[in-house]
């Protein structure tokens, strides 16, 4: 039973969690800080109004969305997987793992999600909301069989960690007041754009398989060239919204501190495209994992330290 628990957690690349948990936390953490602005003495502090329900709520629900759709993705692609020279190795397509056994995981933590929306009762809009968001985060595992969207599908469906999570915890103030969640959606629409440029690039590695099994993606459409450029003009298009969110959003009050880190984020952002060349992909792993994970994770602590000082 362990060695299987250890087979999928590799399978789903369950440490690969920390590219979308961080902009969850991130848009709490703004949650919360507007909730400190709301409290009439103003003797509310960030640290004292986060509810422990909220950041369990969080966590599992980000675990176990992302464990459900990771595991659907690799049943729906298991054949497909099977002729990549690239993906052959994997747990499904090898006989590492038995189809049951990962769908009993995907079903389990399928289950584990709607229920863990519970969490943020008297808040009835993430239940509500639990199996549209969950069927949106499965259904992108068929899309690149129809569209070269894909990429921005995959985007869609990690910008809704932030908004998400705005909702679980202002959900209240947004049943009277739909324009709260604004600072969650540019937040959200620069983690849309953000995954959609580092996924095009990742594609690059798939385009001759990709191209001879009828599967679509950018690169089959535009060539390896014209999909990094495009990936890069979506994270051109990133740095515009994070630069917008305390613009449009000055309620947050985010101050010098976010502005040096987005301009870091902009560096990595080079960096990361620096890295990777149409006639060399041997550093797309370096550019996917690495630098994504110091991206996100590296904005949740520069916005939670802007807002605590």
């Amino acid at each position: 039973m362990l060695k299987t628990i250890r087979h999928i957690l590799e399978m789903i690349r369950f440490s690969h969690t920390l590219f979308a948990l961080p902009f969850a936390l991130l848009a709490a953490v703004m949650a919360w800080h507007l909730r400190t602005l709301a409290a009439d003495d103003g003797s509310q502090s960030l640290i004292g109004v986060i509810r422990w329900q909220e950041i369990l709520g969080i966590l599992l629900c980000m675990v176990t969305a992302r464990s459900a759709a990771m595991a659907f993705n690799r049943i729906a692609d298991r054949k497909i997987d099977a002729g990549n020279p690239r993906t052959a190795s994997r747990h499904l397509p090898a006989g590492v793992l038995s189809t049951g056994s990962v769908v009993a995981f995907a079903v389990a933590n399928s289950l584990a999600f709607v229920l863990s929306t519970l969490l943020f009762l008297p808040n009835w809009l993430p239940i509500a909301l639990s199996v549209p968001v969950l069927l949106f985060l499965l259904a992108y595992s068929y899309t690149k069989r129809f569209t070269s969207l894909a990429h921005v599908w995959l985007g869609s469906a990690l910008m809704l960690a932030p908004i998400s999570a705005w909702i679980a915890i202002r959900g209240q103030v947004l049943l009277s007041n739909p324009a709260d969640v604004s600072p969650a959606c540019i937040l959200g629409i620069a983690v849309m754009l953000w995954v959609t440029g580092f996924d095009i690039i990742y594609a690059c590695q798939d385009v001759d398989f990709d191209r001879e099994a009828k599967l679509n993606s950018i690169p089959v459409r535009l060539g390896v060239p014209g999909a990094l450029r495009l990936a890069a003009a979506c994270h051109g298009a990133m740095m515009l919204a994070l630069a917008l969110l305390p613009i449009l959003c000055p309620m947050l009050g985010l101050g010098p501190i976010y502005w040096v880190g987005i301009t870091l984020v902009a560096a990595m952002l080079v960096w990361e495209h620096l890295l990777v060349r149409p006639n060399d992909l041997t550093r797309v792993n370096i550019a996917f994992f690495n630098v994504n994970a110091i991206i996100s994770i590296g904005l949740l602590f520069v916005v939670t330290l802007d807002l605590l000082i």
